[in-house]
């Protein structure tokens, strides 16, 4: 039987790119070669497209391989624009459409998306950077009570996030985020404990099948930054520890989150529980994959492991 040409998408000009390097090498490492004749398909943060360590035109490669399997992260890789050139050439991907992938990449789009589906999440003011940024931060600060998390509003993996104690803290934060988007989100600083839960499509008789939860604890004083995240200083907890009842309503919001974004093959949402309940911070349409992340671990947890995972979100790509 002939084997499946998979190419592994990687890289891009984005934030993230090396986040996404190693997705993509974990990916290209732990697929099943008995059945995927696999192709790594890199590319640079200057926009060149390269297929097996050759340079291509994006239409050459995408004619030599079945099937996309998308392992980048962040802008072009998670906002609908790099699921627009593959849907241009027809070629079948792996993770969520075009416009599903744009509204989970803008945190604004999402919150009302979210908050629509009546899932709970922290207030928040927008700015965008013609805003008077003083007039925005006097508006944060009297709307929601001290702390204050600031994020720019279409990055992923806490790239330009900070945590605001003061109204001096707010500006700066936006001023930081603004370095990193056109527009920025200051939201309430929710106290609790950090989790993520993971969905997986069309497995084990489900259409949504949720993953046990994890728990994140950051660095004491901490929160779970980019730094935190991948500077291997935080712990991450599987399953988490909240309890059945807590983590059954975590999973049913996991799903919910993703069932309102109309996410595809598969997702993690993020979320803090707090003594005033469950708040959903955002979704991921494409999740990073690592033996070390979140959602590998998860999914290893039910005796899901990565190279039959893979072969999972790949199986659900190339259905009709």
């Amino acid at each position: 039987m002939a084997k499946i040409n998979v190419g592994v998408l990687r890289g891009g000009p984005s934030s993230e790119y090396d986040i996404s390097l190693k997705t993509g090498e974990s990916v290209i490492a732990n697929l099943p070669k008995e059945k995927y004749e696999v192709h790594d398909v890199l590319w640079t943060k200057d926009g060149v497209w390269h297929l097996d360590g050759f340079p291509k035109p994006v239409e050459k490669i995408l004619r030599k391989v079945d099937v996309i399997f998308n392992a980048l992260h962040g802008e072009h890789g998670e906002d609908g624009k790099v699921q627009q050139i593959l849907e241009r050439y027809s070629m079948r991907y792996t993770g969520s459409g075009i416009v599903p992938s744009a509204a989970g990449m803008n945190k604004i789009f999402a919150k009302q998306i979210f908050e629509n589906a009546g899932i709970m999440t922290p207030r928040a003011v927008s700015v965008s950077s013609d805003d008077n940024l003083h007039e925005k931060t006097q508006e944060a600060y009297e709307k929601m009570p001290p702390w204050w998390m600031v994020k720019p509003v279409s990055r992923g993996s806490s790239v330009g996030v900070s945590l605001a104690k003061s109204k001096t803290d707010i500006f700066l934060g936006i001023k930081k985020s603004l370095g990193h988007d056109k527009r920025a989100l200051i939201e309430e600083h929710i106290t609790g404990r950090e989790a993520t839960c993971g969905v997986l499509e069309n497995f084990r008789g489900h259409k949504f099948y949720p993953l046990p939860v994890v728990e994140i604890i950051p660095p004491k004083g901490k929160f779970f930054d980019f730094e935190n995240k991948y500077g291997g200083k935080s712990r991450l907890i599987c399953p988490g520890r909240f309890g059945l009842d807590i983590s059954k309503k975590i999973q049913q919001a996991a799903v919910l989150a993703h069932k309102a974004i109309s996410s595809r093959h598969y997702s993690r949402t993020d979320f803090i529980v707090s003594p005033r309940g469950i708040f959903t911070l955002e979704i991921n349409t494409l999740p990073a994959l690592s033996s070390a992340s979140s959602y590998v671990r998860s999914a290893e947890a039910i005796g899901l492991s990565f190279p039959l995972l893979l072969d999972h979100l790949l199986k659900e790509a190339l259905k009709k």
